[in-house]
Order: C-alpha cells, then sequence, then structure tokens
C-alpha cells in the first residue's frame, strides 16, 4: 500500500496489529473450556472481522473505490491467515481454527465488493453448504457460505437455531466466522486488545 505524505490514509487492519493478538495468546494460558480463553479468540476473531466491516463501509460511503476496497481486504487477509506457529501445539490448533472461521469472511466480502449481494434465502445457503460438506464437496461448500456471507453484509441475520442444528465440521466454523461478520456489520465498534 503506497502513502501520499499529504495524504491521509485510512488504515483498516495492521501487521502489528494481529501480532499483538498472537502475542497475548503466547502469554496466555489457553484452556478453550475457560471463558476467558474462548472469549480472547473470539475478540481476535471479531476484530479481523471488524476490519473487513470498516472496509465495507468505507467502499459503500464512498471514501474507497472498489480497487482499493479489494486491496484492503487482501491486506487482512493476508496478515490473518500467515500461519502460526507456536510451542504449543494446541494454542496453534485454536488460531488455526479462528484462521479457518475467517476464510469466507474475505471471500464474502470481495464476492459482495465485485458482484454484490446473491439473491436467495441465507438459511437454504447454509443448509446446502452443509449438504456438500456432507458430500465432501468442500469447494461447493466453501461457496454456498460465501453467498450466505453476502446476504449477511447486506443485513439478513444469520438464524442461530440454523448454526447450532450444523455437525460440526468446516461450514459450521465457517459459519462461526460469518457470525463474527454479522456481529461486527452490526456493532463495528473496535475489540480492545487489553
Amino acid at each position: 500500500m503506497t502513502e501520499d505524505a499529504d495524504e491521509a490514509v485510512e488504515t483498516f487492519y495492521s501487521e502489528e496489529r494481529w501480532q499483538n493478538w498472537i502475542s497475548r495468546i503466547e502469554e496466555e494460558e489457553l484452556d478453550p473450556e475457560n471463558e476467558d480463553s474462548a472469549r480472547l479468540l473470539i475478540n481476535l476473531q471479531d476484530d479481523a472481522a471488524i476490519a473487513v466491516a470498516k472496509v465495507l463501509s468505507a467502499y459503500e460511503d464512498g471514501r474507497i473505490d472498489e480497487d482499493r476496497a479489494l486491496e484492503e481486504i487482501e491486506d487482512v487477509r493476508e496478515i490473518v491467515l500467515t500461519e502460526v506457529d507456536f510451542d504449543d501445539e494446541d494454542k496453534t490448533m485454536l488460531i488455526d481454527g479462528v484462521q479457518t472461521s475467517l476464510v469466507p469472511v474475505f471471500y464474502a466480502a470481495e464476492e459482495y465488493i465485485v458482484g454484490g449481494v446473491v439473491e436467495g434465502d441465507l438459511g437454504e445457503y447454509v443448509t446446502a453448504a452443509a449438504d456438500a460438506e456432507a458430500d465432501e464437496d468442500l469447494d461447493a461448500a466453501l461457496g454456498y457460505v460465501v453467498q450466505a456471507g453476502t446476504r449477511v453484509i447486506d443485513g439478513d441475520e444469520l438464524d442461530i437455531d440454523l448454526v447450532e442444528s450444523i455437525e460440526y465440521g468446516l461450514v459450521s466454523e465457517w459459519v462461526n466466522g460469518l457470525d463474527s461478520l454479522q456481529s461486527a456489520i452490526q456493532d463495528p465498534e473496535v475489540v480492545e486488545e487489553d
């Protein structure tokens, strides 16, 4: 990203911000059963989703154009999806789960910017994704979740009962990411790192 000295450029996310979260997770005793540990991971995930929501908001408000919006989404994705390797295998696995959940958030944002909102029912896309996963067609499953994501960005509500009815797997992780995106769009308050 290039910056003209005379032009203030809005920053949506930074490597440093992500690293601060990673450092915190490295220092913490993480136990997914523990509420504080779970909250830390959710905050990390929500923080990245908020960055995406802010890019979308800037795009919709006309503060940035399509190319810049796509660049910003790609920047956040590259930072967040960089492989993290802790000495603690459990922590690496937990971060991997957060990263997995965020994958459709980035793709849905890009799809929304380039193609707009897909027609149809959000719940049907989620159900189709779960069916595709059951048939081991993960590309189709991700595609359906991404399409559902464009509906979330447009303001459709993700039905929590539907989410809870999905068998645990990639689709449930991806839908968890859409839930973070929904929260970020409805209330894009920055999650404090401390």
